[in-house]
């Protein structure tokens, strides 16, 4: 009898680093046909998280799409991971989710049994998010491929962008980096057990204790994004290029995963992290002298990745201290100055 094969072995990208080019997004993008309405808050002008259209005075709805091939083995863990990382756009804009429509890809040849536990996984965090999944779709695909959509709602003047950001703002990261190097590590199998357990639990935990503190209004928060498959350097540009500032990134104080900068070295690197270096660094200005392995570390493309914050150096310490309270782990990694936008790493 054959053995059934890893379900890495059937995925051609890891999670969000089979995202398509942000620079071949934009070019796709330009002049297509765009209605053009007073409602809607947030579009795909600034290559924010998700959707916003206002409903009312009060009330906005929310809305975000995100799927991938799988990036473990695992099918359960995949599930938890794939819609983890869906639902993290609700709470990247300090939004409450609602409701998620599942969204499947599946080879015929595969055992159905595989597909059920990739949507137990999925439900198992939307049940931890307190959400219900009401339907969705689903298709026959030679790569498994699985997602959710989901809706969420805010207040129309609560939304928080990735374009808000203020200069002397820090920002603040709320998950180590590396994920996508590390997926690929185990996709070679070159990944040390305690690394695919590390990356595993952080990739399945929800971005929702966060982004509510973000959300809370107990201090200000200027911009909010969360941190994908454009990788760290991608999306620090963008609120750079969102706030018409500098963002000065500071190297020392950038978490990583352990192992990361080894398997980097090795060139355990994704071709989604590639391409996003390539992107990233027409916008980045690096030490004379920094190897091309930290660059990559830097733009790794991240699956279901923390929360990136701009936020008020004066009350930095009172966001601190409301992240820790909810058991969230939070690192200052560099601020907002003023400067042509773009990104200085130092």
């Amino acid at each position: 009898m054959n053995a059934l094969p890893r379900l890495t072995s059937l995925s051609n990208c890891a999670g969000c680093a089979a995202k398509l080019r942000p620079d071949l997004l934009g070019e796709l993008l330009e002049g297509l046909p765009n209605v053009k309405t007073k409602a809607a808050l947030v579009g795909f002008e600034t290559s924010d998280d998700a959707a916003v259209y206002q409903l009312s005075a009060k009330l906005a709805v929310v809305e975000t799409v995100d799927f991938f091939p799988p990036v473990l083995d695992d099918p359960f863990a995949y599930g938890q991971i794939a819609a983890a990382n869906a639902m993290s756009d609700i709470w990247a804009m300090g939004a409450k989710a609602l409701f998620a429509l599942n969204l499947v890809a599946f080879p015929k040849e595969l055992p159905t049994s595989i597909l059920k536990q990739i949507l137990a996984g999925g439900a198992s965090k939307a049940q931890e998010a307190g959400i219900p999944i009401l339907g969705g779709h689903s298709i026959q695909s030679p790569e498994p491929k699985y997602g959710m959509a989901v809706t969420g709602v805010v207040h129309p003047k609560k939304v928080l962008t990735n374009a808000g950001g203020k200069v002397g703002d820090v920002l603040v990261l709320t998950k180590p980096i590396g994920t996508g190097i590390a997926t690929t590590a185990l996709k070679r199998e070159l990944a040390s057990k305690a690394l695919v357990k590390r990356v595993t639990a952080q990739m399945a935990t929800l971005n929702k204790a966060a982004g509510e503190v973000f959300a809370s209004g107990k201090f200000k928060v200027n911009a909010l994004t969360d941190v994908t498959g454009f990788g760290l350097l991608g999306h620090v540009l963008e609120v750079a290029r969102g706030a018409k500032v500098q963002a000065v990134l500071e190297l020392e104080r950038v978490p990583l995963l352990p192992e990361i900068a080894q398997l980097a070295e090795r060139g355990v690197v994704p071709g989604g992290t590639k391409t996003n270096l390539a992107h990233a660094q027409k916008g980045t200005r690096f030490p004379d002298g920094l190897p091309d392995a930290i660059k990559f570390v830097l733009a790794d493309a991240q699956t279901n990745g923390g929360l990136l914050a701009a936020v008020p150096e004066k009350q930095l310490a009172l966001a601190m201290k409301a992240l820790e309270k909810k058991g969230v782990e939070a690192w200052a990694i560099g601020r907002l100055v003023r400067g042509k936008a773009g990104v200085r790493v130092i």
